[in-house]
C-alpha cells in the first residue's frame, strides 16, 4: 500500500515529523514496498509493509534525531 502524499502517511509520523522528513519517509516507504515484494526479500518472518516501515524511519534517522523532551524530530546539525 504505497501512499501517493504526505495526508495518507500514518498519523504518528505526520504529527512528529517535519515536512520534509515526512517527504523522506514517503520516498523511502514506496521504494523499500517495491523492493521487497517477495518474503524471500525480507529478514524473518517480516511483513512487507512492516519491511517498508523499518526502511522508511532508517532513512529518516539519517538526517532527523527525535528531540527527547518534545518528541518531535528534528534536523541534526
Amino acid at each position: 500500500m504505497p501512499y501517493q502524499i504526505l495526508s495518507e502517511l500514518p498519523e504518528n509520523v505526520r504529527e512528529h515529523l517535519p515536512k520534509h522528513a515526512c517527504e523522506i519517509y514517503l520516498k523511502a516507504f514506496n521504494s523499500a514496498w517495491d523492493q521487497y515484494d517477495k518474503p524471500e526479500e525480507r529478514r524473518g518472518d517480516a511483513s512487507r509493509e512492516e519491511t517498508a516501515h523499518k526502511v522508511a524511519w532508517a532513512a529518516v534517522k539519517k538526517d532527523y534525531q527525535k528531540d527527547g523532551e518534545t518528541g518531535n524530530w528534528k534536523k541534526k546539525e
